[in-house]
């Protein structure tokens, strides 16, 4: 898994626990629903780290606590 995609997972994972749908989660975070869509599919290959910091907030964690997780081990080298 690439980093990309590992940050999906993790927001699908967080939502999933919290049971907080997608459209929920952009509301918290105060970003428009599309934003949040664009980091699950391939449009977005490059999520913004102040993105990243509004979805924490809208999840009620930190960044630490985001990226605290086996999701992000071994990820792919992303240089080839």
């Amino acid at each position: 898994m690439n980093a990309k995609g590992a940050v999906a997972a993790r927001i699908v994972q967080l939502c999933a626990e919290r049971n907080l749908a997608v459209n929920a989660l952009a509301n918290n975070a105060g970003i428009p629903p599309s934003t949040i869509y664009s980091l699950l599919n391939e449009k977005s290959q490059n999520p913004g780290i102040v993105t990243l910091k509004k979805i924490c907030d809208g999840l009620e964690i930190s960044l630490r606590e985001f990226f605290d997780s086996e999701i992000f081990e071994g990820l792919e080298q992303e240089i080839q």
